[in-house]
């Protein structure tokens, strides 16, 4: 990584030095030429009125006109030849072709009306071609050759180009000694996380991570340690189940085998004694068959979290179905059992597991009630959720277990619920059944005043 971050810095610092600084020594060159060319361009212009006005295309002799030329062609490093309509070359500032005639393309197009400009790059000059036109006739009675050197200009670039490869190169020195130190920085807290989550995973889970560093980083170590005290929290609930899973089995199964031990010991007992310790064999046998039921639920309901066998169904019809078994049982307990429906509801469910949901929350207020109570069942919905509400007038749960209900093997009054049949397991099935249907199940409750359920479940289902 951290040669990725110092070739990017180093990209990022030096691309843009190098493309502007070409580009800008580029753009001299050629603004500094055209200027140049577009100045003589006027020189010549304002020559060849002169030339005009003061007739030297018959009188080649004028000194004044000559001393002009001369003088034009030093200023500018160059040369001027002057030619007549018919190629003769009138004046030479080089004076070397004086006399003779030109032979020229570029000459000849000029004659037509066509100015040219010419360059060439490797001999470092520019050859501009300007018709001498009479200003009463418009008529082109001659041509004005001059060729300039701007080998001034391009000394100019070059000398630019070296000291912008100077700055170049010192400048990417110094880019490069920061990118190195810089991404140094920026990758430290990042192998300092790694070594944190290689102790972690040698086994130190006591250990918390700390990496100081940028504001991310920081919240990566929050997280972690966050994860890790999840980790933490369920290593603690497994240990806790497993040990909880240890006893409920085997409380039964001691008492079963006092109950025996206690008929072995006695010689000549008599069957109605028999008959006692049977009933209470049995009741212990039964207690185990329920704990082995609910627990056989709840890994059913681990294992196939994402087997829903959805359909569409009446939860109205499907909740009289349940009040329908759980009837007997409020009778029985003399607890008033009432449904309200507020309105048809048509939802998607997984009909087996909403059933065992809400099974065991009207069991329960059934079961944790006051003689003479009663359990209130109600439903409701909304254009995307259906809701179930279970209040009873029960015993209620203390503020300061209501956090702990749906844990799994948790009872608030560990007598009361053995002498009910409860195993714990009940509202964890509950809980876990609701939230495969993407629900949620919310309590609320006063002691000696009741306790209400109320459970949201979405109307089609959200896979």
């Amino acid at each position: 990584m951290r040669v990725h971050v110092l070739i990017a810095l180093f990209l990022i610092g030096i691309v843009p030095i190098l493309f502007f600084g070409w580009e800008m020594i580029n753009t001299y060159d050629r603004k500094a030429t055209d200027q140049r060319k577009n100045e003589i361009l006027n020189q010549c212009s304002s020559l060849s009125n002169l030339l005009v006005s003061q007739g030297y295309l018959t009188d080649p002799t004028i000194s004044e006109i000559n001393t002009e030329l001369n003088r034009m062609a030093g200023i500018y490093d160059g040369r001027i030849i002057v030619v007549d309509s018919k190629l003769n070359i009138l004046k030479d500032t080089f004076g070397i072709e004086d006399g003779n005639i030109l032979i020229s393309e570029n000459v000849i197009k000029c004659l037509s009306g066509t100015t040219n400009i010419s360059e060439s790059k490797q001999d470092n000059y520019v050859e501009l071609t300007i018709p001498i036109t009479h200003n009463n006739t418009k008529e082109i009675i001659g041509v004005i050759l001059m060729s300039f050197s701007n080998k001034n200009i391009h000394l100019i670039s070059t000398m630019l180009y070296q000291k912008a490869t100077i700055l170049f190169i010192t400048t990417a020195i110094l880019i490069l000694v920061f990118a190195f130190f810089y991404s140094g920085v920026f990758t430290k807290p990042f192998i300092n996380l790694k070594k944190a989550i290689g102790h972690l995973t040698e086994g130190y889970m006591d250990d918390e991570v700390k990496v100081n560093g940028f504001h991310e980083i920081d919240q990566i170590s929050n997280s972690l340690n966050q994860m890790l005290l999840r980790m933490k929290n369920l290593e603690k609930s497994r240990q806790e189940f497993v040990s909880n899973v240890s006893h409920e089995l085997k409380t039964p199964l001691t008492s079963v085998k006092v109950l025996a031990d206690s008929l072995l010991m006695q010689e000549n007992v008599p069957s109605e004694l028999y008959r006692e310790f049977l009933v209470d064999i049995a009741e212990e046998i039964e207690r185990e068959n329920k704990i082995i039921n609910d627990l056989l639920s709840l890994v059913k309901l681990d294992k196939t979290a994402s087997e829903m066998n959805i359909t569409s169904i009446s939860i109205n019809e499907l909740l009289e179905l349940v009040l329908k078994r759980l009837r007997p049982i409020a009778k029985k307990n003399n607890i008033e059992l009432i449904f309200e429906s507020f309105r048809p509801v048509i939802a998607e469910v997984d009909e087996v597991k909403l059933t065992l949901a809400l099974s065991n929350l009207i069991e329960n207020a059934i079961k944790y009630n006051v003689e003479d109570g009663w359990v209130r069942v109600s439903l409701n919905a909304d254009h995307k959720y259906f809701y179930v509400k279970v209040a009873d007038s029960g015993i209620g749960i203390p503020e300061d277990a209501q956090d702990f209900i749906f844990d799994r093997f948790y009872r608030v009054d560990k007598a009361r619920s053995r002498g009910t049949g409860g195993t714990g397991l009940g509202l964890s099935i509950t809980k876990n059944a609701i939230h495969m249907h993407k629900g949620a199940i919310k309590v609320y409750s006063k002691e000696n005043e009741g306790t209400t359920f109320t459970v949201r479940v979405p109307i089609n289902y959200i896979a």
